[in-house]
């Protein structure tokens, strides 16, 4: 056995752990969203009933028109902004502000995110209004249980009972449909992302009405997607404690989900930020994805609630939420926790090592506030992960030793044995057996380091915390590959290579790791078979290739990894030679 029997084992070992997840996880969620998906398409197609029909069920939030953003010569949003009839947002890290013409929240900026990290960056632009090239917002309403009851719609004009919107200020919103019926709507925020939204209608007139609350996002524009089959981008919700993932592509084939949910979110996630509507824990609603391509791709993900009866003389009320911000973990966090919002943590893809994962980019943040640098925080944590292996890897490596020791006499017992290779491995059990080796202890650091690598690389791609975040020198965003280039002499130059050499784009760290691992390798026993032995050579190489655009944090840590297991790996092989020549 050699050292490629090692790695075969760890490859077989990996592939394993994935296909199980896949088929004892994945595959029954997905059977799970197709019976959902078919159930829903059995049912009559969701419209409002007609009086005196059954309430139960049969309304729907309404479908937005195809807005003229998505045609050449779209506004800017300050330009549509400065048009005026808007009530403004101020909170630390919100600015934007609501259109009172069908009071929508249609323009929100996050203050603290910029988007890129030169000085003077604009702010991230989440949501945008109606006359922009792609428009993106949350709107709130009912939807009549008759058909001759006038309603507010994205053209009705909403009084409000202040001109800004902040953390101590509610904004509270109100129309008079003129047949009995007012509508008033009270936005909240607090000091981060999350909107409150209340809604009440008072029934002046003579005659009971049903009305269903309805709340929803809608987003026009196909956006483009980053995730690289490693995370989802996308139509997102969590359905009766389910988390429910759709591409954009599923909803362009399928037009329409629907399912029934207690609780629970919905809404449309990039990388980094998530716009969604949230009922409340124990409100029974019907969730929705829909498509359209009238007038260009528009997305819709929205929840209605239970008929309401407003009788005569009375006010009903009905509360939900939008979240509108960042994807911040901890956060996340604590709106699941005080709010009762399930699995709300879920909207950032921490995939399928979950339980690894989230508790490793706990131990960064954690680190990070000791450190206050994330790069530090990295270098930390796998000392500590190498600490808690350290008799797993002490193990290996002293197996490792003894068999680059014992090269001499399995090259003897190849020459000797020739072509008989069962003699030749019953020889070699004999010896491994007699010298107390185990040949597949080899295998373990690699196992081990699989998933606490591809745990790391999730943290580093799809938390936002790793965005932006410098090291030192020229590492100024971890989460993003080395900046630098050989190509270039690593910017002693101003050339800058043509897309065709991007591969060849190899920066300063990828060339540290690909050092660090040639080094570990030269301590490890060679497999016995020359042609093997020149393959495993180029491995660091095709390694230093594969991950220069590789986010530089994961770079950094493989190296630094490396580097340590050089430190231990020599120690105990200086330990193993001298045990031998006492």
């Amino acid at each position: 056995m050699d050292n490629q029997r090692n790695m075969l084992i760890a490859v077989v070992l990996s592939i394993a752990i994935l296909l199980g997840w896949q088929f004892l996880v994945e595959i029954p969620r997905m059977e799970r969203q197709k019976a959902q998906q078919q159930a829903a398409q059995q049912e009559q197609p969701l419209s409002p009933p007609a009086p005196g029909e059954s309430q139960t069920g049969q309304a729907a939030a309404p479908a937005q028109p195809e807005a003229p953003g998505s045609e050449a010569g779209a506004l800017t949003t300050a330009e549509v902004v400065a048009e005026g009839g808007r009530v403004a947002i101020q909170s630390p890290r919100v600015r934007g502000s609501i259109s009172l013409k069908g009071g929508r929240v249609d323009d929100v900026a996050l203050t603290q995110y910029h988007e890129t990290t030169e000085p003077g960056s604009p702010s991230i632009e989440l949501l945008r209004p109606a006359g922009t090239e792609h428009p993106y917002f949350a709107e709130f309403g009912w939807v009549a249980g008759g058909t001759d009851t006038a309603m507010p719609d994205e053209e009705t004009v909403w009084r409000a009972d202040r001109d800004t919107l902040t953390p101590e200020t509610p904004v509270t919103l109100t129309w008079d449909n003129g047949q009995g019926l007012v509508f008033s709507r009270t936005i909240a925020l607090d000091d981060n992302y999350m909107f409150t939204v209340t809604q009440r209608v008072e029934n002046r007139g003579a005659e009971p009405v049903t009305l269903y609350p309805y709340s929803l996002i809608s987003r026009s524009g196909t956006p483009k997607v980053l995730g690289f089959y490693i995370l989802h981008e996308g139509p997102i919700a969590v359905i009766d404690d389910a988390l429910e993932e759709y591409s954009y592509k599923d909803l362009q084939e399928k037009k329409q989900v629907a399912a029934d949910s207690t609780g629970g979110w919905i809404g449309i996630t990039d990388k980094y930020w998530l716009a969604a509507v949230i009922p409340g824990p124990d409100t029974a609603v019907k969730t929705r994805f829909s498509y359209s391509d009238a007038s260009g791709a528009k997305y819709q993900a929205d929840f209605l609630g239970a008929a309401q009866t407003v009788a005569a003389n009375a006010t009903v009320e009905a509360s939900s939420r939008l979240f509108a911000g960042a994807k911040e973990v901890r956060l996340l966090d604590h709106y699941m926790d005080t709010l009762a919002i399930e699995k709300f943590d879920h909207a950032v893809d921490f995939g399928w090592f979950y339980f690894l994962t989230k508790p490793i980019f706990y131990a960064l943040n954690i680190f990070h506030g000791w450190l206050g640098n994330f790069g530090l925080a990295i270098l930390l944590l796998t000392v500590i992960i190498k600490l808690l292996f350290f008799p797993l890897a002490n193990k290996s490596y002293r197996a490792m030793s003894k068999m680059k020791l014992l090269q001499p006499e399995m090259l003897k017992m190849k020459e000797k044995y020739g072509d008989d290779r069962a003699r030749m491995n019953q020889e070699m059990m004999e010896l491994y057996k007699r010298e107390k080796v185990n040949p597949a202890a080899g295998c373990l650091p690699i196992v081990i380091q699989i998933p606490v690598f591809f745990a790391l690389y999730k943290v580093l791609f799809v938390t936002i915390e790793m965005r932006q975040a410098p090291f030192y020198g020229w590492i100024k965003d971890l989460s993003a590959p080395d900046p630098t280039s050989v190509l270039n002499l690593f910017g002693l130059f101003t050339w800058t290579p043509p897309s065709f050499l991007h591969f060849a784009a190899i920066g300063a760290w990828p060339l540290i790791m690909g050092l660090t691992m040639f080094l570990q390798q030269k301590l490890n026993p060679p497999p016995p078979d020359p042609v093997q032995a020149r393959i495993f050579m180029f491995l660091p190489i095709v390694f230093t290739f594969l991950l220069a655009h590789f986010p530089a944090g994961l770079v950094i840590y493989w190296a630094w990894n490396n580097a340590l297991s050089i430190t231990q790996q020599w120690v105990i092989m200086r330990r193993v030679e001298a045990e031998r020549k006492t």
